[in-house]
């Protein structure tokens, strides 16, 4: 406490050398791992995998990358009850607002495991 006085040092969020060499080793993954590219490609399956279930209870699918939003239709009852009965499948949700599942896996995520949460969120959204 005796290294600074009052003014010198006043930023929460101010840099240091190990977050920078942590946030620049980060970069390096998502680049070198094609995460951006993979996520474009991985999130266009998920949200046409969405777009094809028979719900009644679905409005709009949307998304960009691998961040998805299902918007309900009034009449669901909340998007809160698909987000609890998801996790009891084993699937994180987080409701958005009162009527969107908002879907944020990782961008490492493969296509099998895609498609097993794909086959969870059907039974869920097709249940009354």
């Amino acid at each position: 406490m005796n290294v600074f006085n009052p003014g010198d040092h006043g930023s929460t969020f101010g840099g240091n050398p190990l977050a920078a060499a942590v946030g620049m080793a980060a970069l390096d993954v998502i680049v070198d791992e094609q995460l951006s590219e993979r996520a474009a490609e991985l999130g266009a399956y998920f949200i046409s995998r969405l777009c094809q279930i028979p719900s009644p209870h679905i409005q709009e699918v949307r998304g960009r990358g691998l961040l998805i939003g299902v918007e309900l239709k009034p009449a669901a009852g909340g998007a809160r009850r698909f987000c609890k009965a998801l996790m009891q499948t084993g699937i994180l949700a987080k409701e958005t607002r009162e009527d969107i599942i908002r879907f944020a896996p990782p961008l490492v995520i493969t296509r099998s495991q895609l498609d097993w949460a794909l086959e969870r969120i059907e039974r869920v959204l097709m249940a009354d």
